[in-house]
């Protein structure tokens, strides 16, 4: 039934798209020519007519060719990845055929490639007014991140954190911020909800990904609630040209943890392939994934600290032109994913002392209409649905009560508009509907302990209902608009977004709603040629819906905790400041670019959890309210990219912040909790003549405050503060490419936490505290891989 009505919508948007401007008529005028750099071809290079919806990629030598093109004048433009977009003006009529080439210049530090985030605009990564910073496909391959988190952390002001011991739940922190803050989007809208996001991160595969672009500080004037630490925008992978793909990696986790439980597994392979017809008019990208991974146990005591995954993704993305200013673009894809954590994994959960375990089925469609008028004014229709069906057992003492089934439809519409009013003015405006349905259910079970027995004999077992333990039915319609305009040096961009927001819950008669207004005002200003100076205010706010972590419980032996929120919950707000330096030049022999980035965040009645007391069933509550003052997150971020000689580039980060309350709240403390004020990132990559590469990575977490109600507290019910050590995560990666004809084949290997930086006081046995877990996502790792195909 759920997936019925994607395909009821999907097909419902399939039919009223208009084939408008379909081109009929062959016009017989035609492009050809090659895309070259210092002499070499660039092979899968992307060449487009600006204005239009017509693009194609080069061959494996540099060459391409577009046929049936309109007649009359067009701007013709080249870009790859590593260089810097050239553009070529050209007029050519029926009948016509006439060779364009291209030269390109190296854009070593990728100051120059094209994003979509920074104002839902296509746009030079240099001109833009907010800072984008790009995670590409071949930073996760010499990092060897398979998932999304595990690349995230290569992005400056970005921490990936793992809360739980039972169940690998994942967030991202931005700017010290919890995961909530961040707005997640596939292909630029918000479909991603609250129950996928629980363990979304984890469970997107990097082979599925063009890139992911990161936005630090406030967006929500354009892309709506809860865009407030930043914006992660995941780019799915087009079909540009013929290819095909296929990777395996092998890898061993735990090597050298003393008093393990021994070695983990962890086993994955991916397929990528895409296919454009000949007059590149439809083309269509299919990929799949597959990842097995064993429990890890660091400690002995039986329990997992990783948990058990078996994940399996498939998608696809196709498009078709009706003409060469019309184009819609569908994508689709599918996880299924089992995860479990505990102890006693070769039996069912309730017969565990301890299991986590949840599974997974996500079917996200998403169907966008784009067409072009006069040269660069577009007009994007889209719609996007996610569907997600979780089963969960959060249980203890072979509980029979623990079993859930949580069900949840999101979908989000609209329209944007891009209006160029002249050469230096862009208006971007735009309707968006969102609306988000969640039902959380108790599974009712057979009641043995009061079952009717005679005579040693079972008469009968009286069984219980399903309880609806949550339920949220939240809608946003939201209107936003934004001008930008360029003087001299200066280019300024003001936006507004209007969120009329509803949140209610039939069940308990929960309701809330609201009227929100969420300016941004972004300047940028060229010092000179290499020195760019960016300022912004924006607001934004969350409204008091279900989050992602409120549909994940840790349990132990003694208590469950559970997160609701507070009847009286209304908004947060925030008023969010930055401003950067932007250095890019090239000193000497040497290419450099450094950017410093302070920011401040004012939390207005920001949420915070009151610790309840656990209940005769060891069940707490964690009661989200609003704390009576307001709170301050502010720092700054450094960022480093540099490529010192030939075949070398090196890129770093580091974020140096404060996150406090006004006034103290749980613990009877200011500063958040999990939250280090200093936290770094660095790669070191060299590829030289030839066809070796290596690569050298490393990630460094600061102290932190960590609660703890396990045991060893003197009081486990009212817990206590730990402050953690310090971390410095390396790892190393090589890879050997080998040319077989038109293909490649590249084997590659390395090593995760090389110096096994890695959490030492886990808490232990049946009573443990299960969210008391800080540092790297797992410790020290090797594997090796395969990866084939034309790439």
């Amino acid at each position: 039934m759920r997936i019925n009505r994607i395909y009821a919508v999907l097909a419902i948007v399939l039919f009223c798209i208009p084939a408008i401007n379909a081109q009929t008529k062959r016009t017989d005028a035609n492009i050809f020519g090659h895309v070259v750099s210092e002499g070499n071809h660039i092979p899968f290079a992307n060449v487009y007519i600006k204005g239009t919806t017509i693009g194609v990629s080069t061959d494996e030598t540099g060459h391409y060719k577009i046929v049936n093109i309109p007649s009359g004048r067009h701007i013709v433009v080249a870009q790859f990845v590593g260089y810097k977009p050239v553009e070529q003006i050209l007029v050519i009529a029926e009948g016509q055929t006439i060779e364009v080439n291209f030269e390109l210049e190296p854009d070593m530090l990728g100051l120059d490639e094209i994003v979509v985030t920074a104002d839902r605009n296509d746009k030079n990564r240099k001109e833009a007014s907010s800072i984008v910073n790009t995670i590409t496909p071949r930073m996760f391959s010499f990092t060897q991140s398979v998932t999304l988190n595990e690349g995230l952390v290569f992005s400056p002001g970005l921490r990936v954190e793992n809360n739980c011991q039972n169940c690998g739940f994942n967030q991202v922190r931005m700017n010290g911020l919890e995961g909530p803050y961040s707005q997640i989007l596939i292909n630029s809208r918000p479909v991603f909800s609250g129950l996928a996001g629980v363990y979304g991160l984890e469970l997107i595969p990097a082979n599925m990904i063009e890139r992911v672009e990161v936005i630090r500080g406030g967006g929500s004037a354009l892309y709506g609630s809860n865009a407030i630490a930043g914006t992660i925008n995941i780019i799915l992978k087009d079909p540009i040209r013929n290819t095909f793909e296929i990777n395996s990696t092998a890898g061993l986790t735990g090597l050298g943890v003393a008093n393990s439980g021994g070695l983990s597994r962890d086993y994955n392979i991916g397929v990528n392939s895409s296919v454009v017809t000949a007059d590149s008019k439809s083309g269509l990208s299919v990929f799949g994934f597959n990842r097995g991974r064993e429990p890890f146990d660091a400690n002995g005591d039986s329990f997992s600290e990783l948990a058990l995954l078996d994940n399996t993704t498939f998608g696809a993305r196709a498009f078709h032109r009706f003409g060469s200013r019309s184009k819609l673009a569908l994508d689709y894809f599918n996880i299924r994913e089992e995860r479990r954590g505990g102890n006693k994994f070769d039996m069912v959960y309730h017969q565990a002392d301890i299991a986590e375990a949840v599974t997974h089925n996500i079917s996200n469609v998403a169907v966008t209409y784009d067409q072009f008028f006069r040269e660069i004014d577009k007009l994007s229709v889209f719609i996007s649905m996610q569907d997600v069906a979780r089963g969960s057992y959060y249980g203890a003492n072979q509980s029979l009560k623990d079993y859930g089934k949580t069900d949840g439809f999101t979908w989000v519409g609209g329209a944007q508009y891009n209006f160029n009013t002249g050469e230096r003015t862009v208006v971007i405006s735009g309707l968006e509907i969102r609306k988000e349905k969640l039902t959380d259910t108790k599974l009712g079970y057979a009641d043995y302990e009061n079952a009717l027995i005679e005579d040693g004999v079972i008469v009968s077992v009286p069984h219980t209902e399903n309880t609806i333990i949550a339920c949220q039915d939240f809608t946003t319609g939201g209107f936003f608009s934004q001008i930008e305009q360029e003087i001299g040096r200066f280019r300024v961009s003001g936006g507004v977004r209007f969120d009329l927001y509803e949140v209610k819950c039939n069940l308990t008669g929960e309701k809330d709603n609201g009227l929100v207004l969420s300016p941004r005002l972004n300047f940028l200003y060229n010092f000179s040629s290499f020195l760019q100076g960016r300022a912004s205010y924006s607001q934004g706010y969350r409204a008091p819906q279900v989050f992602d972590e409120d549909l994940h419980i840790s349990t132990s032996g003694l208590r469950q905790v559970i997160i609701r929120n507070d009847p009286d919950l209304i908004r947060e707000r925030s008023h969010s400041f930055m401003a950067s330096l932007d250095f890019n030049r090239r000193v000497g022999t040497v290419n450099l670019n450094l950017l410093a980035e302070g920011f401040y965040t004012r939390l207005q009645d920001p949420f915070a959890n009151e610790f309840g007391t656990p209940d005769e069933n060891g069940t707490v509550v964690y009661v989200r309210k609003n704390a009576s003052d307001g709170a301050v997150v502010s720092g700054v971020n450094l960022e480093m990219n540099m490529i010192p000689v030939a075949g070398v580039t090196v890129s770093a980060g580091a974020t140096l912040q404060q996150s406090r309350y006004d006034t103290p709240v749980e613990f009877d403390e200011r500063r958040f909790f999990r939250t280090p004020d200093r936290y770094a990132f660095a790669t070191i990559n060299w590829q030289p003549a030839g066809k070796f590469e290596a690569s050298l990575t490393g990630t460094y977490t600061g102290p932190m405050l960590v609660p703890y109600f396990g045991i060893k507290a003197t009081n486990p019910e009212e817990g206590m503060l730990i402050r953690s050590d310090s971390f410095f995560d390396m790892g190393f990666n090589f890879r050997y490419d080998v040319r077989l004809n038109g293909s490649h084949a590249e084997i590659f290997g390395g090593m995760k936490n090389l110096f096994n930086s890695y959490q030492k006081d886990f808490d232990e046995g049946l009573d443990r505290d299960p969210g008391f877990i800080y540092g790297p996502l797992a410790p020290r790792s090797i594997y090796i891989g395969i990866r084939m195909g034309v790439f």
